[in-house]
């Protein structure tokens, strides 16, 4: 995403732009960040590291509210079989507000103009999360069991839904 995104969330402008070195994030860190320093990846980016990793931030009516990242995923060896996975964080006070939602959303139907599918993935205990997705037009899709090794030493199942094109045409490709 070269630029912004924009939508509306409660009468005021909701803007996704591309994240810049030298954005102040609200702190979006969750209980599952706090790794041990012997676990903590080296410099750098893993090998395993997504390709094509977006990252932006979540500005309403001129406040950074919290982040967005997305990055390619693959079905199959066909420019046709690849998909976006998003995610999003925001900063404590403002979820819980709608905001989300109108933000998965938006970013949703502008990667939807370039591939024909999007999803995200949340902790199977996240319900506030589940429910923000399927506001968004999301569709539960299942578990994916032990796919997110986390901080606590644990592998935690996700739930995984999805948005696609035909979601939008009311069917049609």
């Amino acid at each position: 995403m070269s630029e912004s995104v924009s939508g509306s969330h409660a009468g005021h402008e909701l803007l996704i732009r591309p994240r810049r070195d030298d954005d102040v994030v609200p702190d979006v860190s969750t209980p599952w960040d706090a790794w041990p320093e012997e676990a903590r990846p080296g410099e750098g980016p893993p090998p395993e590291a997504p390709s094509h990793l977006q990252r932006a931030v979540v500005v309403l009516a001129g406040t950074t509210v919290g982040t967005m990242s997305w990055h390619v995923v693959s079905y199959g060896p066909t420019m046709g079989s690849r998909a976006w996975n998003i995610g999003i964080a925001l900063a404590e006070p403002y979820r819980g507000t709608g905001i989300g939602t109108t933000a998965q959303r938006t970013l949703a139907e502008h990667l939807l103009a370039d591939c024909h599918r999007v999803e995200a993935s949340t902790d199977v205990e996240n319900l506030a999360e589940q429910r923000s997705l399927e506001k968004a037009g999301f569709v539960r899709e299942g578990i994916l069991r032990s796919a997110q090794h986390r901080a606590d030493g644990r592998h935690h199942d996700l739930v995984v839904y999805s948005l696609t094109r035909g979601d939008l045409t009311g069917g049609a490709a």
